[in-house]
């Protein structure tokens, strides 16, 4: 059956969901430059594990066997495909090692398939074996969205390979394989205003990883950890496990080793610590807010965290705005990552507001409650120029501006746009912001208005005590 349903379902976003999944053609090709491949050299799957069913699948047919390390999911997949006894046609490795290692594997076990699973090559320090493909005909190279991406309960993944080995496995691939709502998940996943955050949270997870291996190896073994797992040998396994299920941190026994959870919440991983009897860091949970905004003229993700000065990493594609919020953040001592895909072809205007939302956005969910900060914040003279800044995080929106720019354009900022960049910040932050703005050089203007308002921003953020800033004890 390929002809659509008769009317869309009763769901919610099910736009497109009357019709049967086509072929993941955008998806496809988003992959390919994702993984510095050619777009034939992608198929696209349903999780790496579905890409491992593929071979076990096509050695079942062939009547041949497969090589796999005896863990899950490889054995669960040997259980369900029962490989005949002939010689293997494919050797599946877990392999994170140097490129040499694995193009020398992939000479000595051909003509069969040697297969690595690179489910975690995100988190690692090796290279992907996906620049040899070019070069070995019977390599296969398996990759997934599932952790790197936070996109574990939707299922997407790709195999990678020459066209014609990539073939050999399309042709054991069941009929729509693919749904078409994971398709739309992993596009927005993969889209380019997702890159800067995505590289920030792997970072962040490594960091985290590396904590707890310092941490947990003074009372037990810790094998060198690879993606958000670490795998310690406990004493006395059972025990652990009760420990850390009490506490309520989800880890399982694999053999002789407990696999343990890393998450980037410094937090989380603090309540992993104490299970185990270790003492947590002490540290205050970082004022952290994020906001993804999806128009159809943009696409945004912003992040901040107002406890930490840094990374500042800004990418709208107009460099004269990307300067003055990388001076926002840098005056306002926090930590801001914010990436803009917009219609510039059009206009800036879009990416501009929009990413101003979107900042305002992220800033009203950093600071929660808003207990205990200063609330207030004033200031800025540049050169010539003086801009006067006053700040209330009050919760109520309320956007002031005063002053005029005579230039039309710096780069391709359009001055006018100051305004609405500092109201459209007020409305989705939740603050009265005040901005009187004078002098000769438009520039030099604007400059001062969004270093004033970074500085205003840095007094006003910052954490006096534990009570909310108000006699009437509400903001």
């Amino acid at each position: 059956m390929t002809l659509p349903a008769p009317y869309p379902p009763l769901v919610a976003n099910g736009d497109g969901l009357e019709a049967y999944p086509g072929e993941a053609t955008a998806l496809q090709a988003r992959m390919a430059q994702i993984y510095g491949v050619a777009g034939d050299q992608v198929l696209p799957v349903r999780g790496l594990t579905h890409g491992l069913e593929l071979v076990f699948r096509r050695a079942a047919r062939d009547g041949r066997s497969v090589e796999a390390p005896d863990a899950e999911p490889y054995a669960g997949l040997a259980r369900l495909y029962r490989a005949g006894d002939g010689e293997a046609a494919a050797v599946i490795i877990r392999a994170l090692g140097a490129p040499e290692a694995v193009a020398e594997m992939a000479e000595r076990v051909a003509p069969a398939l040697l297969v690595v699973d690179e489910g975690l090559v995100e988190f690692a320090d090796a290279p992907s074996a996906a620049s040899l493909i070019g070069d070995h005909v019977n390599l296969v190279v398996l990759r997934s969205l599932s952790l790197a991406y936070g996109l574990a309960g939707a299922r997407v993944g790709a195999a990678l390979g020459q066209p014609a080995t990539l073939a050999r496995l399309a042709e054991v691939v069941e009929p729509y394989a693919l749904p078409a709502p994971l398709v739309r998940l992993a596009l927005q996943a993969l889209d380019p205003s997702r890159m800067i955050e995505t590289a920030e949270r792997i970072a962040g997870v490594r960091r985290e990883r590396e904590r707890l291996t310092r941490e947990i190896g003074r009372i037990m073994v810790v094998e060198a950890g690879v993606g958000p797992i670490l795998m310690v040998r406990p004493s006395d396994i059972a025990a652990t496990l009760t420990d850390l299920a009490r506490y309520g941190v989800a880890a399982d026994r694999a053999g002789d080793r407990v696999r343990l959870p890393v998450s980037i919440r410094a937090e989380v991983n603090d309540r992993l610590l104490v299970a185990l009897g270790l003492a947590p860091s002490n540290a205050r949970a970082h004022r952290t807010g994020q906001a993804v905004r999806d128009t159809k003229e943009t696409r945004i993700v912003c992040a901040v965290d107002l406890d930490a000065t840094g990374p500042i990493k800004i990418e709208t594609g107009v460099g004269f705005f990307d300067h003055m919020l990388e001076q926002v953040a840098a005056h306002g001592g926090f930590s801001l990552r914010l990436q803009c895909e917009g219609d510039l072809h059009t206009d800036p205007h879009h990416t501009i507001e929009d990413s101003a939302i979107a900042l305002g956005q992220a800033l009203k969910q950093a600071l929660g409650e808003r207990r205990g900060i200063q609330r207030y914040g004033f200031v800025l003279a540049m050169d010539e120029a003086r801009a006067n800044v006053a700040i209330d995080l009050s919760g109520r929106p309320y956007p002031v501006f005063e002053g005029t720019f005579a230039t039309p354009f710096i780069g391709e900022y359009r001055t006018d746009l100051t305004a609405h960049v500092f109201r459209s910040l007020a409305e989705h932050l939740g603050a009265a912001i005040h901005i009187a703005v004078t002098g000769d050089d438009d520039h030099h203007k604007t400059e001062a208005a969004y270093k004033g308002f970074g500085r205003a921003l840095r007094q006003a953020i910052r954490v006096e005590g534990d009570v909310v800033p108000s006699t009437k004890g509400v903001l």
